[in-house]
């Protein structure tokens, strides 16, 4: 099924900007940092000073350093009473914004009136060196200051000042010019960082029994269970079914946790004494580091623990040790991989355990260059305003890019690597609007997302520098709409083609997936806690990743129920099944005699393939080969994007996408309640139906030997001997001939009829009957 062309402003755009990859320059940094364009900036690192002047009254010295150049100014923290104060902080320029000639560097006597002036450095722009990495830093050196006459004033003033890029090691961390107007804490929330997601482990708990339990009542049979808490996790076993003082039940519980191990794991052993009534018979502590790690299937052993209890003696806690014993088998899964992405783009399939990681399969590369054409997201002294910054995501290593103040096209030429242990994975990136830039640090605000984009690695080719202009789109209730374009240069280095290609012949996901397979529900409740995790762990980082940001880059939501995304699945389907559809209309044609010449061509073929049976396999590869080979010319040139078309997001109802956007459970009135539900019930209706025709067809085929129709069976049998004498006697290519010309008949032969095999099946009887 052909699919309607993208639309212009939501297409993926190539472009060709100034980069050092693939340029033959003689600059050291197109071979570190290619993947950007160069910006230049001019740094001062202020170190410290010595024998400064006392200037107050009471004999002191408050310095402070300010660098000034042109209309752009900034400052160092203060000291109080110090004469030999020590800064080291660096400050950096934007080249492009430079309008003066001259740095001024004055070290100033914080006042409460108005600071006095202790002494300056003045720099020419044109004497300053370069610097380009990896060349050592520049050495700071010792300036004497001078008073605002140029004559020598006390002290000396440590600093060093050159020209570099944005690739130089004192960029993260310097104040920049660009964003001058974010004062005090803030500044923290704006600067490039990289995160790392914690390392993740299952853990498998299996209870096995307990013993010598104490319930209160000793009349009635105890009715006993387990609960387990770690964290904000809570699983419990079903009832134990021996009714006695040592129940058994031998049951698995799964959590999800994070290394550094924060909290241990609770057992509770309790009794149904009620309808909502719990007697908690014993509990123990586990704490998490004393577990033993398995890296594969190997059994571990069983350990028995103490239960404990507390009883109120005069309104205080003790807790009696008593002969009450859990008996439990648990331990740390080193072999599975935590799974804490949505599955379809997953960005790191490796087990938890380090020892079971193979070698890097390549090295991936992207360059965050810029965005244009964004929109505003909020409004700043009456006009709207965007605070925009990058975040990508691969494999555990976030990271994100510094905030560009007040920008509709943001420019960031920040390059990050990543290690690719395996090809089959997905990178994500996703620009957002900062909340916490002015005054909204305290956590107040929220970071909005501007849109995403994905790149699956595999569609890449090995050493190409694609450079493209990506569409961001976001979906509201009101339609998808384009935010703007994220421009990214993106590399994938293969570093072994062989062990590449052989890759491919290993399963996605660790051996343990395969060997001990959890259930689909398991699944999806282990990834809910896990994402639960990362998202709280990386929320508590200094500068923090917000628990939005992280939500919305591993798709939290995806499993939410969606008209728009069922429809677009279904045409999914349709577009895979249209091949086959297209095949069995040729077939037909060639059966109907539409093309005599094309018809005789296939008798010809088809009689020499059956009287040299030994050419069907290599007609058929040879046919594929030369399939794959005309499609050649029209492969991919681009990595995918976000397809609006394929999304069935421009073409969403509106009430569909309210539904989407609804909370869960639903915050809308009951007429609109029951004018969805009943909308789905009539989709549901349709999918049993399809579903129940499927099975039907399936119960037909076992029915031909179940003697559940014994007529049925009884000619199927018959005709089955008959069918064996006569193959055994006649030739197969006799069979296969007379078999191919009675379907590739001429139309005068063929009646409208269903044929009799046709008839016989459709006759047999399925258990559609015995259903209520």
């Amino acid at each position: 099924m052909q699919k309607p062309p993208q639309a212009v402003d939501f297409a993926l755009k190539e472009t060709s900007p100034k980069i050092g990859a693939g340029a033959i320059t003689g600059d050291k940094l197109s071979s570190t940092y290619d993947l950007v364009e160069q910006m230049q900036y001019l740094y001062v690192r202020v170190v410290k000073a010595k024998e400064l002047p006392a200037k107050d009254v009471t004999g002191g010295c408050d310095p402070y350093v300010e660098v000034k150049l042109g209309n752009y100014k900034g400052t160092t923290k203060h000291f109080e009473k110090k004469s030999n104060p020590e800064w080291n902080q660096v400050f950096a320029f934007s080249k492009e914004r430079i309008q003066a000639s001259v740095l001024e560097v004055y070290v100033k006597d914080k006042d409460v009136v108005m600071d006095d002036l202790i002494g300056r450095a003045m720099f020419d722009l044109n004497e300053v060196p370069k610097r380009v990495p990896p060349d050592s830093p520049l050495a700071p050196q010792w300036y004497r200051l001078e008073d605002r006459k140029g004559d020598k004033a006390k002290g000396e003033l440590m600093l060093a000042v050159w020209m570099g890029t944005q690739a130089d090691e004192a960029f993260p961390d310097a104040w920049h010019s660009d964003a001058a107007t974010v004062g005090g804490d803030a500044v923290t929330h704006i600067r490039s960082k990289v995160y790392l997601s914690p390392k993740l482990w299952y853990v498998r708990v299996n209870i096995i029994e307990a013993q010598d339990l104490l319930p209160t009542d000793k009349t009635r049979f105890p009715e006993v269970f387990v609960k387990a808490i770690l964290g904000n996790q809570a699983l419990r076993t079903r009832t134990s079914l021996s009714k006695t003082i040592n129940p058994m039940w031998n049951e698995d519980l799964m959590f999800v946790v994070a290394e550094p191990f924060e909290e241990p794991l609770m057992l509770t052993v309790e009794d149904r004494v009620g309808p909502n009534k719990d007697e908690l018979l014993g509990r123990c502590l586990i704490p998490l580091q004393m577990v033993q790690r398995r890296l594969d299937h190997k059994p571990v052993n069983s350990r028995w623990f103490n239960l404990e209890k507390h009883v109120i003696v005069e309104g205080e806690k003790k807790e009696i040790k008593f002969a009450s014993r859990i008996h439990l088998r648990i331990c740390l899964e080193g072999g599975y991989h935590v799974l804490d992405e949505s599955t379809h783009y997953s960005s790191d399939l490796r087990p938890t355990a380090k020892q079971l990681w193979k070698s890097s399969a390549g090295i991936l590369e992207l360059g965050v260059l810029s965005a244009h054409g964004l929109m505003p997201m909020k409004t700043k002294d009456g006009r709207g305003t965007t605070d925009a910054y990058c975040v990508a995501k691969y494999g555990q290593k976030w990271v994100r890019t510094r905030t560009i103040v007040d920008s509709f096209m943001p420019r960031w030429n920040e390059q990050y690597t990543w290690e690719v242990f395996d090809p089959c994975t997905v990178i994500t990136i996703g620009v957002f609007d900062n909340g916490h830039v002015h005054g909204g640090g305290g956590g107040g605000g929220k970071d909005s997302r501007i849109g995403k984009v994905r790149i699956r690695l595999s569609t890449l080719e090995s050493d190409r520098v694609y450079t493209h202009s990506y569409p961001l789109l976001v979906l509201h209730s009101s339609g998808v709409k384009k935010t703007g374009e994220v421009h990214l240069a993106v590399r994938f280095t293969c570093l072994s083609l062989i062990n590449m290609l052989h890759m491919y012949a290993h399963p996605l996901l660790p051996k343990m997936h395969y060997i001990h397979p959890l259930s689909v529900i398991q699944l999806d409740s282990l990834r809910h806690q896990a994402m639960q995790i990362v998202s709280m762990r990386l929320s508590r980082a200094e500068p923090p990743l917000r628990k939005e940001i992280v939500e919305y880059m591993l798709d939290v939501d995806s499993h939410m129920w969606s008209m728009r995304r069922s429809k677009a699945n279904f045409f999914r389907i349709m577009g895979v099944l249209s091949g086959l559809i297209a095949v069995g209309k040729w077939f037909d044609q060639i059966c109907n005699w539409k093309n005599p010449l094309t018809s005789i061509l296939i008798h010809i073929l088809f009689i020499i393939l059956v009287l040299y049976p030994e050419l069907i396999l290599p007609t058929i590869f040879l046919y594929l080969f030369l399939i794959g080979i005309w499609n050649f010319r029209w492969r991919a040139r681009h990595p995918p994007h976000m397809d609006t078309r394929l999304s069935h997001a421009d073409a969403a109802h509106p009430d569909e996408l309210d539904e989407e956007f609804d909370t869960f459970p639903t915050s809308r009135s009951s007429d609109i309640v029951r004018m969805r539900y009943d909308r789905l019930r009539s989709i549901a209706g349709r999918v049993q139906t399809v579903i129940g025709d499927m099975a039907t067809q399936g119960e037909r085929f076992q029915s031909l030997l179940s003697w559940r129709d014994p007529r049925a069976t009884t000619l199927f049998v018959t005709f089955c001997l008959i069918a064996a004498i006569v193959l055994y006697v006649t030739p197969f290519q006799v069979i296969a001939l007379l078999t191919g010309f009675y379907v590739l008949r001429h139309p005068r032969f063929r009646q409208k009829l269903p044929s009799v095999p046709l008839n016989f099946f459709r006759r047999l009887p399925a258990r559609s009957d015995s259903m209520l």
